[in-house]
């Protein structure tokens, strides 16, 4: 069940950036939306790949969910906070792009310390 939803998320992480990429391409050039659009889409993929790992003992669980809801949390953050911005003028709030920006790298990590923790376990 987790992982059906968080491949949702994924999916809806692709269509916003696609959407941003489009927008930032016709309607906004210039505002920073090509950056949003890229970190939900790169984001999304990544998203896609770590479901699999853990069934094939590659990363552990626990973890991997750390990181996949971290990419989630963190690119919906970063590129929501971009978004809003461009669209309507104002912030999601104070330093939510720099915070989305963090939850990413800290995603990152703990998806090197699920790889950590199954090869230990193997």
């Amino acid at each position: 069940m987790t992982s059906k939803i968080i491949i949702v998320l994924a999916g809806l992480m692709g269509a916003g950036g696609v959407i941003l990429a489009a927008a930032g391409a016709h309607g906004a050039p210039g505002v920073g939306l090509d950056s949003a659009a890229y970190m939900l889409l790169f984001h999304a993929a990544a998203v896609l790949g770590g479901i699999a790992l853990p069934q094939q003992g590659l990363l552990w669980r626990p973890l991997t969910l750390v990181a996949l809801v971290g990419w989630v949390l963190g690119g919906a953050l970063f590129s929501g906070d971009i978004a809003l911005r461009a669209f309507a003028g104002h912030r999601l709030f104070a330093m939510a792009a720099p915070t989305g920006g963090t939850i990413l790298i800290a995603a990152w990590l703990a998806l090197a310390a699920a790889a950590v923790v199954a090869l230990a376990r193997s």
